[in-house]
């Protein structure tokens, strides 16, 4: 008998982080009124971020500084995604060699996937500060003798107060050109992404809204996820740049403040509504 589909069709709340909440150490303006409403009102909500070197408790951390107060239980990063698609793509006896930091190491353990150099069933390349080229080398003889390759995003930077600095998608390169084999990229634009972020809230994608500041990853995640969604224009992407894309934004906001949580109707409800 099939089960039933235990998903809440409850409004809901994905948001990206970096150019949505806050931009460096600075919280963008609404950010923070935007959320205690989502707090007063019990919306579900889930913070994604594409960077997987932090864990949700850092990431917490992070927020309470700037005034935001949420439980870890609010943050989905794609090395989280990575542990949960490995766990479902080989349930028993998972390993993997792992390029990457605190927060893909913390989940893999969590998930009970061996990380170790000794026939690994994968490659796992994800943010680090120990990138040289003894791991880059093992990487490739791993691929080359079977592993699968994976990445945990396909971000190439990520911000510091210098400027822009290699993040993930960078850092595959030369592995992907000696051995000719591109990786599989889990965090966004890639729906699976999405799909483990509502799982863990559990709702259904016709009621969850995907905030973002970034067409080629937030919005057209959200759209092949089947969510509605809203571009904020404090970010990467700016109203001039967004018409180039073939896709466009369900909503457009200056910034997220603007958002009305209680209001603001999904892509299902607008249609039953011209009904």
């Amino acid at each position: 008998m099939m089960q039933s589909d235990k998903r809440t069709y409850q409004k809901s709340f994905i948001l990206d982080m970096d150019g949505v909440i806050y931009t460096g150490s600075k919280l963008i303006p609404g950010a923070a009124n935007f959320v205690r409403r989502l707090k007063q009102s019990n919306f579900k909500f889930l913070f994604l971020t594409n960077n997987s070197y932090h864990t949700p408790t850092q990431l917490k951390g992070r927020l309470s500084k700037m005034g935001i107060n949420v439980t870890k239980d609010c943050f989905y990063t794609s090395a989280m995604a990575t542990a949960s698609f490995l766990s479902t793509q080989k349930p028993v006896d998972c390993s993997a060699y792992v390029i990457g930091g605190q927060g893909v190491l913390e989940e893999f353990e969590k998930h009970n996937i061996a990380v170790t150099s000794e026939n690994p069933d994968y490659v796992v390349l994800a943010e680090t500060e120990e990138y040289d080229y003894k791991k880059i080398i093992e990487a490739t003889h791993l691929i080359r003798e079977g592993a699968k390759f994976i990445a945990t995003n396909p971000d190439l930077t990520g911000p510091t107060l210098r400027g822009p600095v290699p993040a993930c998608g960078a850092l595959v390169a030369p592995i992907e050109k000696v051995t000719g084999i591109a990786p599989y990229f889990l965090g966004k634009p890639n729906p699976t992404m999405m799909y483990w972020a509502r799982k863990k809230m559990g709702v259904h994608s016709a009621n969850c809204f995907m905030i973002g500041d970034r067409m080629d990853t937030d919005i057209i995640g959200g759209l092949e996820s089947g969510m509605t969604t809203c571009l904020v224009l404090t970010g990467v992407t700016s109203r001039k740049n967004m018409v180039r894309f073939p896709y466009q934004p369900d909503y457009i906001y200056n910034n997220v403040g603007e958002i009305d949580p209680d209001t603001i109707l999904s892509k299902r409800d607008r249609v039953e509504k011209d009904l």
